[in-house]
């Protein structure tokens, strides 16, 4: 963790990445922790020319600054709370317009709810469990709300009625429903569902991303042991949204004990996708790695992406964004084909890449070696099996890479499926505004 002197000029060292920043004063002591999505631009507000004037006093106070750059904005909200209760910095609280720091409860009961709480009311409820502080209380709530979607669980106590949210899948199993059958099997599985739902999210909070991954790979497998797919179901839609809104595998307190770790793992995952892949190509570096992707709609609409990483970091300078013209628009190889000649006409002045990885199978590979051939390691990321489509002198063969390596694989494909959805998503804004209608 680099401490660098408070200056808006040393701000250039600071990375457009997820993180939490600590002032210190000239005594070398925490005087404020913060999180950011974007380090540097939320770092650059502080050197604004209208503060408030307690921030004003914060920046007089502050002699230098660091930072630690984690994978998530979820992460970066529980490391920062990790911090605060660690270091208790003056300023976390004083900056909050003299509201106390809000924290998050479990309550002590046959249905334990979740329940976001002020420091004032603690002592109102009986907890199992509190976590925080946090400052930033529309982030907590944000949390509670993103925690929801992944593991449903209970903010009311049992009623004649199911709540509204069991209705959409956020209060599974409602402690309403549990309470008021009269099948005492059920009732039983039902209670055990929903105390095993709490013990996950506490793991959440501690940030053991990892272990609830664990827990709810285990809960499919049992689950489907003894043929309860329902609730094996569950458990397979609960894990997908993690693996949406989180990093993997990233304890909280790794990045107390490790500020770099951010830069361990983006360099286990490029030596580990190396690794698989110099079997097959000759490979000496993965400095830059560039990713594409088509989006469209019915064939209305396409557009294509190009995301590039740089040493395993998404580096938007290298971004680009493709509309497709072609007639047969709907044909994803023919479209993947025509953006990469036109990728090819820019190799001086945009850079030439370590890899390519195009979002497909074999369709997609193909067309990518037509405009290629061998100037370029190519392969393709298929969906369906999560399984790597290379081209070799007997055919194509799949790989199938697994932990780090297929992370990174993962990110740089939902990255390039985000941005050209993005831009996907404006033409048919645009259309809509011009005739009101759209053409399929």
């Amino acid at each position: 963790m680099e401490t660098i002197v408070a200056k808006k000029e040393n701000l250039s060292k600071v990375p457009f990445l997820p993180g939490v920043y600590l002032f210190k004063n000239d005594k070398e002591k925490v005087i404020y922790v913060g999180k950011a999505k974007q380090l540097r631009n939320r770092l650059r507000s502080y050197w604004a020319t209208k503060l408030i004037n307690k921030t004003r006093q914060m920046m007089d106070d502050a002699a230098e600054f660091s930072y630690i750059v984690v994978t998530s904005e979820f992460e970066a909200l529980l490391l920062e709370s990790s911090l605060v209760k660690k270091y208790r910095p003056k300023y976390n609280i004083e900056l909050k317009d003299d509201k106390s720091p809000l924290y998050i409860g479990v309550t002590r009961e046959k249905y334990p709810r979740v329940l976001p709480l002020r420091q004032t009311q603690l002592g109102e409820k009986e907890l199992k469990a509190v976590y925080g502080p946090f400052t930033d209380g529309r982030s907590v709530r944000g949390l509670l709300k993103r925690i929801r979607k992944i593991i449903p669980y209970s903010t009311h106590r049992p009623t004649k009625r199911a709540c509204i949210y069991a209705e959409i899948g956020l209060c599974s199993p409602c402690p309403s429903l549990a309470e008021n059958t009269k099948d005492s099997n059920l009732q039983k599985k039902l209670i055990r569902k929903y105390q095993s739902n709490i013990r996950k999210i506490q793991e959440l909070l501690k940030g053991d991303v990892g272990q609830v991954r664990k827990i709810l790979v285990k809960e499919i497998d049992d689950y489907s042991k003894i043929e309860e797919f329902e609730l094996a179901q569950q458990s397979l839609r609960s894990l997908e949204t993690l693996n949406r809104f989180t990093e993997p595998k990233t304890n909280i307190k790794s990045y107390i004990e490790n500020p770099n770790l951010i830069e361990d793992i983006r360099a286990q995952e490029l030596d580990l996708l190396k690794k698989h892949l110099e079997k097959h190509f000759d490979i000496r570096k993965l400095h830059r790695i560039e990713c594409y992707d088509i989006a469209h709609l019915a064939g209305s609409f396409p557009t294509a992406s190009m995301v590039t990483f740089i040493d395993g970091e998404a580096d938007k300078t290298y971004y680009r964004h493709f509309r497709i013209r072609e007639n047969n628009k709907n044909n994803d190889v023919d479209s993947m084909k025509s953006i990469l000649e036109r990728r090819k006409e820019h190799l001086k002045d945009w850079g030439e890449p370590d890899l390519i990885v195009v979002d497909g199978g074999k369709g997609q590979v193909a067309a990518a070696l037509k405009i290629f051939a061998n100037e370029f390691p190519i392969i393709g990321l298929a969906k369906r099996y999560e399984t790597v489509v290379i081209k070799n002198n007997e055919g194509f063969e799949e790989l199938r890479p697994s932990g780090p390596a297929l992370r990174l694989l993962q990110r740089m494909r939902d990255e390039a499926h985000r941005f050209a959805r993005r831009y996907h998503h404006k033409l048919i804004s645009n259309a809509l505004k011009t005739s009101g209608k759209i053409k399929l």
